[in-house]
């Protein structure tokens, strides 16, 4: 498909309705934060991606999807140019309606079915329209998901647009191999521990030492996926100085082991 830029695209997503839009590209694109009517599945085909709305920062590693429902504002950015990137852009229907699945942004796990169906999608490009074998094919896709995507990957990390928690939030993704608590924080920032204990519940809903613990585990992550450190490097890397207890964290939240990624 020749290229568009991101403004064509995101009109051309829209412009029909009761089409389903399906766009492949293997070149970088940077879309800003926008929102379209249909819902979006979009598999990266190797490397790592992240999904960003304006209240939370999502992962996507290999082999996962992101769903995102009509309406939400949302970007996402891609490490690895030269792999295909698979969009398909779904009409909106009654089940969307019914079924909770479609309402929540998620990155969920693709199976070897779900693979070979966004795979066999590469024959269609742009709009699909009702009556097509494309569209039967595109609906299908879109009415198995809440089967086949019961666990959604629980690594998402809230973000805020509070002026006084940004600096340290973003403190902290620059220092992540370093023993950072909330004293040394309070120390940095000039806030007390209450202070910042109360500014990230009351702010993000989460406390300071569950952002840390996901905010590593992301960095992890990116690490098994992108690099050739090894898991003792990659802990050392994300502030754990056992890899036991990083291989352990790591498992309860992803539930895998590192090594399995």
């Amino acid at each position: 498909m020749e290229d568009f830029n991101p403004d064509e695209i995101l009109e051309r997503v829209d412009a029909t309705p009761d089409t389903a839009y399906i766009w492949h590209w293997k070149t970088e694109h940077h879309f800003p934060f926008h929102k379209h009517n249909k819902g979006q599945l979009t598999y990266v085909e190797g490397g790592v991606a992240f999904l960003y709305t304006r209240d939370k920062t999502y992962f996507l590693p290999a082999r996962h999807y992101m769903w995102v429902p009509p309406g939400v504002e949302h970007y996402f950015q891609h490490r690895y140019p030269a792999n295909y990137v698979r969009t398909i852009y779904f009409f909106l229907d009654e089940d969307d309606a019914t079924d909770p699945f479609y309402t929540r942004t998620g990155i969920y796990p693709v199976n070897n079915l779900l693979l070979e169906m966004i795979l066999y999608t590469a024959k269609w490009d742009g709009d699909v329209a009702p009556g097509s074998k494309g569209y039967r094919f595109v609906k299908a896709i879109k009415n198995i998901l809440p089967d086949i995507s019961l666990q959604p990957l629980p690594i998402q990390l809230p973000t805020t647009d509070n002026k006084r928690l940004q600096p340290v939030l973003k403190y902290i993704q620059e220092n992540l191999a370093e023993q950072l608590t909330l004293e040394v924080l309070g120390q940095q920032f000039n806030y007390s521990e209450r202070t910042l204990t109360r500014m990230f519940r009351a702010t993000m809903d989460i406390s300071f030492f569950q952002y840390l613990k996901l905010a590593r585990m992301i960095r992890a992550m990116g690490y098994l996926l992108e690099t050739d450190k090894t898991i003792s490097e990659i802990a050392w890397d994300t502030g754990y100085n056992s890899v036991s207890a990083f291989s352990n964290t790591f498992f309860k939240l992803v539930g895998k082991r590192p090594s399995e990624m």
